[in-house]
């Protein structure tokens, strides 16, 4: 299974094959979030305290305050970049884009595009995250439209839904792209040879699904890619595939509906222990296996999810993010700049056979 330490080791292992040399700058959306700087800023630290280099970008007082707040933070390998705006949660994503050039999110992604730092990671609203990256950055040659990798933790693995919420409505060719995207991801973050490419639908059979996926369906089996076939949800859980590939709309549902079940999973576990004494006695005995359990389904075990199609590293984090998935961002994003993921993901697009 994909642990956390098995990700660190692949960071350690990684610096020193790939092409990437030196210690990856991630810059970070401080004001990007539900719970404000406070908890970005911690796992900031958190993650610096490793060895990561990182690069905070917010209203500096307000940034600078929060990291005194840690008496070793002025030895750690810590940076500011002032931003006088923040764009909301609830902002409209381009507008906000447009509008507030001076916004944390904005500064963040003209710092990558300038060369200050190698990625971005933001856990503010995803859209407008995907708006700057795209008017910012830019889209790598013959992207069609960048999609969101998100993964999946499972019991024997992880898989990987592309896309997982920027593209509501997508065509064959969209999917196609998304497919050779998210086989690169796993194959370079992951280490996975030939990751096995599945096309969600509502039935195994190549006759079933709606139009999207019936138009998909015999591209991706005639691709060069190792595609398995459809993919049920259940198929989906149990580990059939190491990609998951889908429209944003159908994709943002899977995850969601994940992380939901995941959650009721642990309530119902927890509500059941407390609810006889010797049930709590056998709690006892259980703990250590839950928590880790409860570490493996925890999307804060696995930070952010890459933005690909874009030119440049662009992790977007849960809004609800708290210090331990800002710290795991932080480390997801040094491996991808390790593994040289954005000239992979150029290969990929080449590979895909889809003009622009």
């Amino acid at each position: 299974m994909q642990t956390v330490a098995m990700v660190r080791n692949r960071v350690a292992g990684l610096s020193a094959s790939t092409e990437q040399q030196g210690n990856p700058r991630i810059i970070v959306d401080a004001f990007g979030g539900d719970h404000g700087p406070g908890p970005v800023v911690e796992g900031c630290v958190a993650a610096a305290r490793e060895g990561h280099t990182v690069i905070l970008v917010g209203h500096e007082d307000v940034v600078r305050a929060e990291i005194t707040k840690y008496p070793d933070a002025t030895s750690l390998p810590i940076e500011v970049i002032d931003a006088t705006e923040v764009i909301g949660m609830d902002d409209h994503a381009a507008q906000a884009v447009r509008a507030k050039r001076g916004a944390s999110m904005n500064v963040a992604m003209r710092a990558l595009k300038d060369g200050r730092g190698d990625a971005v990671f933001s856990a503010g609203n995803s859209g407008a995250v995907m708006a700057s990256a795209l008017f910012t950055l830019g889209r790598l040659d013959g992207v069609r439209r960048p999609a969101i990798a998100a993964v999946v933790p499972l019991l024997t693995g992880r898989v990987v839904i592309v896309d997982a919420g920027a593209n509501a409505d997508c065509d064959a060719d969209n999917l196609i792209q998304f497919a050779y995207m998210g086989s690169m991801y796993v194959e370079r973050m992951f280490g996975v040879a030939r990751p096995r490419v599945g096309l969600i639908s509502n039935g195994e059979e190549p006759s079933k699904g709606n139009a999207l996926v019936l138009a998909t369906h015999p591209r991706l089996a005639e691709s060069t890619l190792n595609f398995v076939g459809n993919i049920e949800g259940r198929e989906l859980a149990a580990g059939h595939c190491d990609v998951a590939v889908c429209d944003g709309f159908t994709g943002n549902v899977v995850l969601k509906l994940a992380e939901g079940v995941s959650k009721l999973c642990f309530d119902l576990v927890r509500t059941a222990i407390r609810s006889r004494f010797h049930y709590k006695l056998a709690g006892a005995v259980l703990r250590p296996g839950l928590v880790k359990a409860g570490k493996v389904l925890d999307y804060a075990e696995y930070g952010g999810a890459p933005l690909v199609g874009v030119q440049g590293n662009v992790f977007i984090g849960h809004g609800s993010s708290k210090a331990r998935a800002i710290s795991s961002g932080v480390r997801t994003a040094s491996v991808a700049v390790k593994a040289n993921l954005i000239p992979s993901m150029q290969s990929a697009v080449v590979a895909s056979g889809v003009a622009r």
